[in-house]
């Protein structure tokens, strides 16, 4: 009885990441802005989702992604609650391993229905998003 209960606990941490998660890294110039732009894309109604192949740290362990908002959405207030709820929801979706490729360079464009949008619905798309994107 003792030994299912491990079996149990030992497939549940095959799909999760060990105790150390990988850092969230933001990119910081605008060449390499441009670059993950060019790449694939794909557009929902809570965000766009760019992404290209890692060109920066090839075999980094931390994700680099980067999240903009325009001020066309809102006040810094608004802006910052929509930067933290995505990157609550990619931390997330980052506990399942597999679900974002670590060797893939991210950016996500926000747009105005994520402030008012359900955290469910936003979460399952990301989902969604990432999972297409990394095909």
């Amino acid at each position: 009885m003792g030994e299912s209960l491990f079996l149990e606990d030992g497939l549940k941490e095959e799909k999760l990441y060990p105790l150390k998660m990988p850092k969230l890294e933001s990119l910081k110039k605008s060449d390499h802005f441009k670059q993950v732009l060019k790449g694939k894309k794909i557009h929902t109604d809570f965000f766009s989702l760019f992404s290209t192949k890692n060109f920066l740290k090839p075999n980094s362990k931390n994700l680099l992604i980067s999240f903009i908002t325009k001020k066309k959405i809102g006040n810094a207030v608004k802006r910052n609650k929509i930067r933290r709820r995505l990157k609550a929801i990619t931390a997330k979706i980052l506990k399942i391993k597999g679900a974002i490729n670590l060797n893939y360079t991210y950016i996500i464009i926000c747009k105005t229905k994520t402030y008012s949008g359900k955290y469910e619905k936003i979460y399952i798309e990301m989902q969604k998003s990432f999972k297409k994107i990394n095909e």
